[in-house]
């Protein structure tokens, strides 16, 4: 064989490898990525069988299971065809979510900290409560309202939650009752603000509600916010039925700067005013909150300007002693403080209901699990400086 023959057959043997490397890489690219889902609407559900020649039906199927059944693995859909399980698993992904932390109190409250796909964290509670049972979910990781005293708001906003990744926190959740007992009530208290991520969270919600979901009533499910009137408005055009709570922690905007910082770009009236329009629209009784702090926000002239402000409105006000954060320089009012406070309010013809303290031993507070996890607490600023209490009265 001469040289050249030799030269010719290596380079034909170089070409016919190089073909064969590029087809391996070819079969070996990565598989399409997964569909959550959780983020999926029931519609979504149905045009997706429809597209693999499924009947429309299996969406309620899926529903079925996956809310109902309450099923962890898409094999245990057993009146699924075998291949369509597997086509099922195939495309389409159930949790994102994993179980980081999971911490039971006395009173039976139970946490989660779940960690995200992108190894950021959020929490969720199941507090039972008589015959009720009821789960505080997390539309963000963090929270970019500012609110001293509070845990989730630390280090900021880092992003909004998806649709699936909220309504795996009520299924994660649901996980812990037994058989016999279903969730009963809804409240979006946990981590961020949910009028912030309003896309995601009605559409989470919409599960919630529906009866191919959890079936919970409107009237059963509560979102709490610090006042977004732009968000509210959107609620009222909607035709919202949910409940709405909003979060005062301050009868006037001097205090209320202080405390929740994003009221300096908002001011209390027009939170007020926006509240009073979703109460026209849904014809639902307002909520409003109130964190007592320790000498900050809990003076009897505190409680006669929050009475004043309150006057006219079909509301309840959400008295809420304060459960200490490790690192913030808040506490909890004593008993008698929030009695006496409790009593002007009542006085003032407020309608008042003061929130037992549930899971303060396993630090159920939005956020404290999840820093706990992060080890690190960065400077904490000052706690406000309270102003406006008249001459003489005691900080309690």
């Amino acid at each position: 064989m001469t040289q050249m023959e030799t030269v010719a057959r290596l380079s034909d043997a170089i070409s016919r490898y190089d073909e064969a490397f590029e087809t391996r890489c070819q079969d070996a690219s990565p598989p399409a990525p997964m569909t959550h889902a959780l983020n999926m609407s029931l519609n979504d559900l149905r045009q997706w069988f429809l597209e693999r020649d499924q009947p429309a039906y299996r969406a309620q199927q899926l529903s079925r299971w996956v809310f109902g059944q309450r099923l962890r693995e898409w094999h245990q859909m057993t009146d699924f065809p075998t291949r369509l399980r597997e086509e099922v698993a195939e495309h389409l992904s159930l949790w994102t979510t994993e179980i980081a932390r999971h911490q039971h109190a006395a009173d039976g409250t139970e946490k989660h900290l779940l960690q995200l796909s992108d190894g950021r964290s959020v929490e969720s509670v199941l507090l039972r409560d008589g015959v009720r049972r009821t789960i505080c979910i997390s539309t963000q990781v963090g929270c970019a309202m500012g609110c001293v005293f509070c845990a989730s708001g630390i280090g900021g906003v880092e992003r909004n939650l998806t649709t699936g990744e909220i309504v795996e926190q009520t299924l994660r959740l649901q996980h812990l009752l037994p058989p016999d007992e279903r969730l009963s009530h809804v409240v979006v208290m946990g981590m961020g603000e949910p009028l912030a991520n309003l896309t995601a969270l009605l559409a989470a919600l919409a599960w919630v509600s529906d009866q191919h979901g959890l079936g919970i009533s409107p009237r059963r499910v509560t979102i709490s916010t610090v006042g977004i009137p732009a968000a509210i408005d959107k609620l009222c055009d909607l035709k919202s039925r949910f409940h709405l709570a909003v979060s005062l922690h301050a009868p006037h905007d001097k205090l209320r700067d202080q405390l929740v910082p994003i009221n300096r770009q908002i001011g209390l009236d027009a939170v007020m005013q926006a509240a009073a329009r979703y109460f026209e629209v849904s014809g639902r009784r307002l909520t409003f909150e109130y964190v007592l702090l320790a000498g900050v926000n809990d003076h009897d002239e505190h409680a006669r300007q929050l009475a004043r402000l309150l006057r006219g409105h079909t509301a309840l006000l959400n008295v809420i002693p304060y459960n200490p954060v490790a690192g913030l320089p808040y506490d909890t009012p004593s008993l008698e403080a929030q009695r006496r406070f409790c009593g002007i309010l009542t006085g003032g013809g407020v309608n008042v209901q003061v929130r037992e303290r549930k899971g303060d031993r396993i630090d159920a507070a939005c956020g404290q699990l999840r820093r706990q996890a992060q080890a690190v607490l960065p400077s904490i600023a000052p706690r406000p400086t309270v102003s406006d209490a008249p001459s003489g009265t005691s900080a309690s």
